[in-house]
């Protein structure tokens, strides 16, 4: 397991997810690092989309606890919506807001909580939408961009708030093969700046390269981690081998 440093920012103890009698997750007990960046892969169905909502509490645990930057967020007396301030999500589908132009996704957020005033959320907007080539769509409404624009706008509308850790679900698994590109270069460039990360994805090049640390989750439970080098290259449990025999290609 690699680990950059001691500073835990996301804690999860004995995490288990039942949907009725399906038991999704299964006593996980896992942390992310402040500054690391953790991808998570394995088959469909395997629990990867639903550990990571449990990280901000878009699912709600049936046991264990997840403790954030020091706060029990699994605690019901925290105010939930005042930590995912501080915890960027991007969906595999963009959920933008349609009726508001490219500009307004931004600003919305960090005005309405009272982050930044109305000219300093504009002024952000306009750096983080020039640092992604998007400045020219800032009066252009969803419907009228690319996928891979979409996600890119995502991508910045949670960066507006000044996260402390970003989460990713399965960004590009909706996009055209040749918008995959263009959204990956914003997040490998997020995570050379530092950002901490917690990525699930299919995408395997983008794993290797990025990722400090691999989890490998199948069947609920996180069956195996470690280095980009020790998942793909030195396997071990049959389980990752059969996966990795299927999606290397």
């Amino acid at each position: 397991m690699t680990e950059l440093n001691n500073n835990v920012l996301i804690d999860v103890q004995h995490l288990t997810k039942a949907f009725g009698d399906h038991v999704v997750l299964k006593d996980i007990s896992e942390h992310i690092n402040e500054g690391e960046k953790v991808v998570i892969i394995g088959p469909s169905g395997g629990g990867k989309s639903t550990f990571l909502r449990c990280l901000n509490l878009l699912e709600i645990p049936t046991e264990g606890t997840i403790i954030f930057d020091g706060t029990d967020i699994t605690d019901p007396k925290t105010d939930i919506n005042k930590v995912r301030q501080h915890m960027g999500m991007v969906f595999q589908h963009f959920n933008l807001f349609p009726n508001m132009t490219v500009r307004q996704n931004i600003t919305w957020a960090p005005t309405k909580t009272g982050m930044m005033k109305a000219e300093e959320a504009d002024a952000e907007a306009t750096r983080l939408l020039t640092r992604v080539g998007l400045l020219e769509k800032e009066d252009a409404y969803p419907s009228s961009l690319s996928g891979g624009q979409k996600q890119r706008i995502a991508i910045v509308r949670a960066l507006a708030m000044k996260p402390r850790v970003m989460l990713f679900d399965e960004p590009t698994s909706a996009l055209d093969p040749e918008m995959v590109g263009e959204v990956l270069e914003v997040m490998k460039e997020l995570a050379e700046e530092g950002m901490t990360m917690a990525v699930v994805t299919h995408e395997m090049g983008f794993a290797k390269e990025v990722g400090n640390r691999i989890l490998f989750m199948a069947d609920g439970v996180i069956m195996e981690q470690g280095t980009p080098d020790q998942i793909f290259n030195h396997p071990q449990s049959p389980r990752l081998q059969d996966f990795l025999a299927k999606v290397l290609i």
